[in-house]
Parts: C-alpha cells; sequence; structure tokens
C-alpha cells in the first residue's frame, strides 16, 4: 500500500479536511483565505492544513509573510493511485463473479 493511499484517504474523510482539500483544487490560498470561506477560525485551518500537509497531499510556500498552500501533485497522484488499484480490483472481482454466475447451468423452475 503506498504512503500517500490509506493516509490520504483517511484525511479526507474529515468534512473539513476535505472542504480545504477542494478548495485547494480550485487554487492555492492563504489561511486567512481558507479561514474566510470556511465556518472555522485560522487556528483551526493551520491545524487541518498541518494534517493534511504530514499526510503528503498539500504543500506551502513562502510569499512575503504569508504562506499560501497548494495541493501537493505527487501526493494527489498516489491518492488517485491507490484508488485506481481498489477500483481495478472491484472491477476484476465484480468480472469474475459475473462469468461464475454465467456458467453455472441454470437451475430448473419449479
Amino acid at each position: 500500500m503506498g504512503a500517500y493511499g490509506e493516509t490520504g484517504l483517511g484525511l479526507l474523510g474529515d468534512p473539513t479536511r476535505r472542504a480545504i482539500f477542494e478548495l485547494l483544487a480550485r487554487q492555492p490560498c492563504s489561511v486567512g483565505e481558507l479561514a474566510g470561506l470556511l465556518p472555522i477560525s485560522r487556528p483551526a485551518v493551520s491545524q487541518h492544513l498541518r494534517a493534511l500537509k504530514d499526510g503528503g497531499l498539500v504543500v506551502s510556500r513562502a510569499e512575503g509573510t504569508r504562506r499560501v498552500y497548494q495541493l501537493n501533485p505527487e501526493g494527489v497522484t498516489a491518492l488517485r493511485a491507490y484508488l485506481d488499484r481498489v477500483w481495478e480490483d472491484a472491477l476484476t472481482a465484480f468480472q469474475k463473479a459475473a462469468e461464475a454466475a454465467s456458467a453455472e447451468p441454470e437451475q430448473e423452475k419449479p
């Protein structure tokens, strides 16, 4: 299992972190900008950003006196690869089940 896959997916289970992630998918933002768009305080936004950054989904850069956050392309790619693997496994299992069901002789109806 990739490092970003399990961790990233778990991080996005929190609705506030998911909202921050979705906002950052649209454009890079500072803590203040995110706090202005969400019903939580700046310190709360910072805590969520720290979790997303520790999980590899977000990176930051200094711009003057503030930090601007954006999605980490490597983390998002790893998360997508994880979801693609899970989806592929599900499709393979479905195909096997469908093939097994169609290979079974039909039972006679009473």
